[in-house]
């Protein structure tokens, strides 16, 4: 088997044999208020938090959320230590961090990354079809980037979270069905 699928200067050739098992299992954004960012992620992507862990003695808190649908969340363990240790296992998860207090100051405002100086871009959510997605954002209010046809990429949308971070809203398909030309 094939070590990578594509080729391009700076790949390592073999893959070290102590990685094995390791897991991409968390991506993190610092947010100001949590209650605004959890009703974003729960009610308008449609994650679920599966872990909070609060850390009083440096103030601030951890949500750990996910996708999962309902045979995957009752796999979801009820224990408290068990659930931080399938938490840190599972692939693909979204890590908000608030420090207490930010959500009072209303001066207070984390860098998107977007803005120069440019450094983080986005996260990435797949959904069956991008125009339902963005018809449902646009009627819960959401603040668009880019709508599924502005621009010269069709097909695909970013919308901003409740601190300005951008979430590309894609369909998995999408450049397959583009050169089949079923845009």
């Amino acid at each position: 088997m094939a070590t990578h699928f594509e080729q391009v200067p700076g790949l390592s050739e073999q893959i070290d044999p102590a990685t094995r098992g390791y897991v991409f299992n968390q991506t993190m954004l610092r947010i100001k208020d949590p209650t605004r960012s959890l009703d974003f992620y729960t009610r308008v992507l449609g994650m679920r938090l599966v872990r909070k862990l609060d850390f009083p003695e440096m103030q601030f808190s951890l949500y750990f959320l996910a996708y999962l649908d309902d045979d995957q969340a009752s796999d979801v363990p009820s224990d408290d230590l068990k659930r931080t240790t399938y938490t840190f296992g599972r692939e693909a998860m979204l890590e908000l961090t608030h420090n207490w207090g930010t959500e009072d100051d209303p001066d207070f405002a984390y860098h998107d990354g977007n803005a120069q100086p440019q450094g983080f871009g986005h996260i990435g959510v797949s959904v069956p079809d991008v125009y339902a997605a963005s018809e449902r954002f646009e009627s819960l209010g959401v603040e668009f980037v880019k709508r599924p046809d502005d621009g010269k990429m069709k097909g695909l949308a970013f919308v901003k979270d409740p601190d300005g971070y951008w979430i590309e809203i894609l369909r998995a398909d999408t450049f397959e069905r583009q050169a089949n030309g079923q845009a």
